[in-house]
């Protein structure tokens, strides 16, 4: 070959011999260098030139061959020879039009498929396959595309092909679906589907498009490797195409939904994980939409099977799909708060809502949804679809475990539905589904069991939690609406007492477990396996349970001794000092004093048990660690120095003086109390460091007055703050907080209050919900009204209730809506728990909401309220007021002091004792009530009374009563010489109410 550039591989020869001039060794060098590169350029120029010249040798021969093709295919389009043409010109679209206008047109499709040319005739036709395919769906909208897709559906069909070939024709049918499934049918079928539009429907292409959807289904054995591979990937790609439904034509929709062979989904069970590996996070939504949207009308007719692994797909779906995903758009914001109309909020406040969060990294943000794909989507939870569901599973139980994980995935995802979703599970076929979860599925369960605890996160464990948390919700809603006579009956609608021990203990091993763990990461960061669910979140589902189960059992006590402590498993001494140690080291941290329960568990394991499961710890200690983390307080602050803030209060405006000089007093500093009597003039009295406890008793007397408008009383005179709008002026708020931050500084200073709080006003106090049972000393009429339309079996529409609850102000009735338009939406059966419940939850908590949070407020001054969460309603009440327990003598005794001429021989004290003996219960409680201010004697025994009860010697008057001085529980007694005189004048004190200035 001549060279194109000269022949530069000639060498140059200097024969002049040897340079006169000296050449440096590096100039030499890069001589040598620049030669080298020259020669590689040279080599590389003809290198491109060889390429170049082939590739145009290539070209032309390639278009002479083509077109020797093109004038061979014309002579022969429907022989084998024009076959052998198609395949070997390629993706030429005119062609591979005019090749299937003419077999169609000539009806020779299959004509050569037979005798000798079989094999050939089967490979080509093959390779035809696939190029029709990528032909139609580079352009799907094309109406010439048309015959080509004709041609396809023609190949795919086993009885085209057995009438033209007899029963081998079905064989090669097999072999061509087989090998288009293989050479991703589907992948093609979606992007033309896609391509074309929702809005597209008359599209001619469409019908055939469908139809080469479900050929291939029809055309494979069942049983095959290649009907599984055709059936997952119909799933991968199809049923993940957006408003699949929308898209297809009605007659076409019906052969679809006809031909899917759903009831053989069971093939799919060992490829669920690969399918949901497989499909885009985004793509999830259009499988559960698509599945729904085929397979709901065939729930009743489903093969076991198929149900179970038509569930199983819907629930791997679901489990990885974010949080609030299914929700119309309105609350479909993940960072939004997980709410349902069964948690305790009050929509109307002002007050910012916060989530609590477990990671601040991105939420997983799908694109928005279609309109009509949400619409679908909203059928999931609703009663009709769960009921068809429950009702298939139900048919044969083998499908149950399976919709108990699905129905728990869905209350994850759905959140806002949870409640609706668990009151139809609940009205289900009367109400037995709790008590059928617990018998078939949670009683033998290893969970909660002793010898398990260590490995409550195995995977191999994961089967076993879809029903105990599904259980645990059910059961916590039920308890909503339920009342005691429903509670202890022994229904079929909820557990037997047996039943309830068994399943609390295992909920209470559990989350204690779960609390007391050093790796709390774990907790917070772990979940379970197959569900969308973190370990904390599991921990704060069975608190909640647990809550109201010890709720119920501390009303009416029905749990075996100790069933809920675990003083056996730890030690308590080192228990209570490492809970201070680590509620002081918390105190000192730069952690926010108002943590809440699943941050303190964070922390804290022991601060994490007596904040969420306190019932853990027994009272008493928990009432010793309450005291020891309020004389720490003490010592932090005595550290600050302060002045002891000095008041004078008038006796007849205690509660006015009390407020104009107390309401923004620091007090937490000692506080000096002085009483100033009609003549304005300062009483005599005892000051043990102030008389701020006879100040506190006379300004409860005044401020708890229900006349005065700030308080109302149950049947069981038991007080809660008036719901009258006038109760909620600023004003009267500002009272509120008055009053609460006064009660703090009583159980800061360990005084016993003479009042008895509503249970359901105390639970405002450790943020628990209330239950309709509490609504029966509020309004016995309403409640018993509610428990007549949660039991009644008519029509419920016929009661013509409505999403409103009646209210009466100043003489004027109105009705306030319960949930938004609440007057235009009847109670139904479907909706009547939820009606239950916002009704009862209105007059419990909506009513006094502004009220509770002021006094709360002025509470938190002086409690922190991690404090008071180590307590229920009735532990706190006695906190407050002492126990209402008899009055022991002998503890009293021994923690009395003496003063004056007394001591524990003098016979005047021996009388007294032996009369104070002879006292009943009820004479010994006003005794108490008369030296102390209150009836009910302190929770840990008269050592905890502060300052101790003391006698000091009075004279030897003995017409003289007995007086006192309750600030610091003292009896002034006369020395009487009788046992019957000193029986009759202690008799006369204690009933009489002597005064303060009396002593």
């Amino acid at each position: 070959m001549l060279p194109l550039f000269g022949d530069e591989r000639r060498r140059e020869i200097n024969l002049g011999g040897s340079s006169s001039v000296t050449t440096s060794q590096a100039t030499i060098l890069n001589q040598a260098r620049a030669r080298r590169i020259e020669r590689e350029t040279v080599r590389k120029r003809q290198d491109s030139a060889v390429t170049i010249q082939a590739w145009w040798r290539g070209i032309t021969d390639s278009r002479r061959v083509r077109q020797e093709l093109r004038e061979l295919f014309a002579g022969d389009i429907t022989g084998l020879t024009g076959l052998r043409c198609l395949v070997l010109i390629g993706q030429d679209t005119d062609f591979l039009d005019k090749w299937a206008v003419e077999v169609l047109s000539q009806g020779s499709l299959f004509s050569l498929a037979h005798g000798r040319d079989r094999e050939h005739w089967l490979v080509l036709m093959r390779q035809v396959f696939f190029l029709l395919l990528r032909s139609v769906s580079d352009r799907p909208r094309s109406e010439r595309a048309v015959s080509c897709l004709q041609v396809l559906c023609t190949l795919l069909n086993p009885a085209s092909a057995t009438e033209a070939l007899g029963f081998s024709g079905n064989q090669l049918t097999v072999s061509i679906t087989e090998y288009a499934v293989r050479h991703d049918l589907y992948q093609y079928l979606a992007r033309s589907i896609q391509t074309i539009g929702p809005e597209t429907k008359n599209a001619p292409t469409l019908p055939f498009f469908v139809e080469l959807i479900y050929r291939p289904l029809n055309t494979l054995e069942r049983s095959s490797e290649a009907f599984l591979q055709c059936f997952r990937s119909l799933v991968i790609h199809i049923l993940t195409i957006p408003l699949l439904p929308n898209r297809i034509p009605i007659s076409s929709l019906t052969a679809l939904s006809a031909k899917l062979p759903l009831s053989s989904l069971s093939v799919l069970s060992t490829s669920i994980a690969e399918i949901v590996s497989t499909i885009p996070l985004q793509s999830h939504v259009h499988l559960i939409a698509n599945l729904y949207a085929f397979t709901s009308p065939r729930y009743a007719i489903l093969p076991l099977p198929s149900l179970k692994t038509y569930l199983q797909l819907m629930t791997a779906s679901l489990s990885i799909l974010p949080v609030h995903v299914l929700d119309p758009p309105s609350v479909s914001d993940a960072r939004a708060p997980t709410m349902s109309w069964a948690d305790d909020d009050d929509s109307e406040s002002e007050q910012p809502q916060v989530a609590v969060v477990t990671s601040f990294a991105p939420t997983p943000r799908l694109p928005p949804l279609d309109a009509r794909t949400q619409k679908r989507l909203q059928i999931l939870p609703s009663p009709s679809h769960l009921n068809s569901l429950l009702k298939a599973a139900q048919h044969d139980h083998g499908a149950l475990p399976d919709l108990v994980s699905w129905l728990v995935n869905l209350c994850i995802v759905c959140p806002t539905r949870k409640s609706k979703i668990l009151s139809t599970l609940l009205l289900y076929g009367g109400g037995g589904l709790v008590r059928e979860i617990y018998r078939d599925y949670v009683r033998n369960s290893p969970l909660g069991k002793n010898e398990n605890l260590s490995s409550l996160m195995d995977p191999s464990l994961a089967s076993a939690w879809p029903p105990l948390l599904l259980l645990t919700e059910l059961y916590t809603q039920s308890l909503l609406t339920m009342g005691d006579d429903e509670f202890f009956s022994n229904s079929r609608t909820s557990l037997s007492l047996d039943e309830l021990v068994a399943f609390s203990r295992a909920l209470f091993n559990i989350a204690f477990t779960l609390y007391w763990r050093d790796d709390q990461t774990k907790i917070q960061e772990g979940g379970v396996p197959g569900l969308n669910l973190r370990w904390v979140g599991v921990r704060d589902k069975i608190t909640k349970c647990l809550q109201a189960i010890h709720a119920r059992d501390s009303r009416k006590p029905f749990m075996p001794e100790n069933h809920w402590h675990i003083s056996s498993q730890i030690d308590m001494n080192s228990f209570i000092d490492a809970a201070v140690f680590e509620e002081q080291q918390l105190d000192e941290s730069s952690a926010p004093r108002t943590l809440t329960k699943r941050q303190l568990s964070h922390f804290s394991p022991r601060l994490g048990v007596l904040n969420n499961i306190p019932f853990a710890v027994q009272f008493e200690t928990r009432v010793l660690i309450f005291r020891r983390f309020v004389e720490n307080d003490k010592w932090n602050r005595n550290r600050d120095t302060r002045g002891r803030i000095d008041v004078s209060i008038r006796r007849g405006h205690i509660a006015q003086d009390g407020y104009d000089r107390l309401a923004e007093a620091d007090l937490r500093a000692p506080i000096a109390i002085t009483f100033i009597d009609q003549f304005g003039e300062p009483e005599a009295g005892i000051d043990g460091g102030g008389v701020f406890k006879e100040f506190f008793t006379s300004l409860c007397k005044e401020v708890f007055d229900t006349d005065r408008g700030l308080w109302l009383e149950t049947k069981r005179n038991e007080i809660y703050p008036n719901p009258h709008s006038y109760a909620t002026e600023p004003h009267n708020l500002n009272w509120y907080r008055f009053i609460g931050r006064i009660l703090g500084k009583a159980l800061y200073k360990g005084i016993l209050v003479e009042v008895a709080f509503a249970g359901f006003f105390l639970a405002k106090w450790l943020d628990k919900q209330s239950f309709l049972d509490d609504l029966a000393s509020l309004d016995p009429d309403l409640y018993q009204g509610l428990i007549f339309l949660k039991n009644y079996t008519g029509d419920v529409e016929d009661l013509a209730l409505n999403f409103t609850v009646a209210i009466e102000e100043f003489g004027v009735a109105k009705a306030v809506d319960l949930i938004p338009d609440g007057s235009n939406v009847p109670v139904t059966r479907e909706n009547r728990l939820q009606y239950i419940y916002l009704t009862s939850h209105y007059r419990l908590s909506k009513q006094i909401k502004l009220q509770s949070e002021a006094f709360f407020e002025g509470l938190s001054d002086m409690i922190d309220p991690k404090w008071l969460r180590m307590f229920n309603q009735q532990e706190l009440q006695i906190l407050l007021g002492g126990v209402n327990a008899p009055v022991d003598v002998q503890d009293l005794r021994t923690h009395t002091q003496y003063g004056g001429l007394y001591d524990n021989d003098e016979p005047t004290i021996q009388t007294f004792w032996k009369v104070l003996e002879d006292f009943d219960q009820e004479q010994r409680r006003l005794f108490l009530r008369f030296v102390t201010s209150c009836s009910r004697p302190p929770l840990l025994g008269f050592k905890q009374l502060n300052p101790l009860f003391a006698i000091r010697d009075a004279g030897s008057d003995e017409h003289r009563l007995p007086t006192s001085s309750t600030c610091v529980n003292l009896l002034k007694l006369p020395r009487y010489t009788s046992e019957t005189k000193l029986r009759d004048k202690l008799l006369q004190a204690i009933s009489s109410g002597a005064g303060f200035d009396l002593s």
